[in-house]
């Protein structure tokens, strides 16, 4: 049996991104790339000291992504991985993590730079980001050290359609 989670949106990302074919795949390739998030009136209050930080994590709902598979050949790669070795949008939760720069607040809108998502994606939380509260020591990347390189000029196709 497996248990029912709900979520429900805090608000709505806006990008000049309509669909994803040729959206940069990650927020380091989407550097200087406006959006901005309109966020719904009832959780407005809790944006309340949010303006202090430079960088803030988004968790969004991937709404496009309608099925997954637990193998997938990654935009960096051609080889099958393992789906939770990757950061594919195809999951059994369709749950997406970036990192922006937030510009400014102002009312219920938030601007932000370093855009990796589609325009009219659901977001479910904002979380502000601390260097200190990442243990960032010892690092290993896996498969994807020998493709670092590539993820700036990196874009999406249609693999994951």
């Amino acid at each position: 049996m497996k248990n029912k989670i709900t979520y429900t949106p805090i608000g709505t990302i806006h990008s000049p991104f309509t669909k994803p074919e040729g959206m940069p795949i990650q927020p380091s390739a989407g550097q200087g790339i406006k959006g901005y998030i309109l966020v719904h009136e009832e959780f407005v209050e809790g944006l309340e000291d949010l303006s202090g930080f430079s960088h803030i994590y988004l968790l969004f709902h991937l709404h496009q992504s309608d099925s997954y598979r637990l193998k997938v050949t990654p935009f960096l790669d051609d080889k099958l991985r393992g789906v939770f070795s990757t950061r594919a949008p195809k999951r059994p939760n369709p749950i997406g993590l970036s990192l922006v720069k937030l510009m400014r607040i102002k009312g219920n809108r938030l601007d932000i730079e370093n855009m990796d998502m589609i325009d009219g994606t659901p977001l479910l939380d904002i979380k502000p980001y601390v260097p200190e509260m990442e243990d960032a020591s010892q690092i290993r990347l896996g498969w994807l050290s020998k493709h670092v390189q590539e993820i700036n000029s990196k874009r999406s196709d249609q693999r994951f359609k």
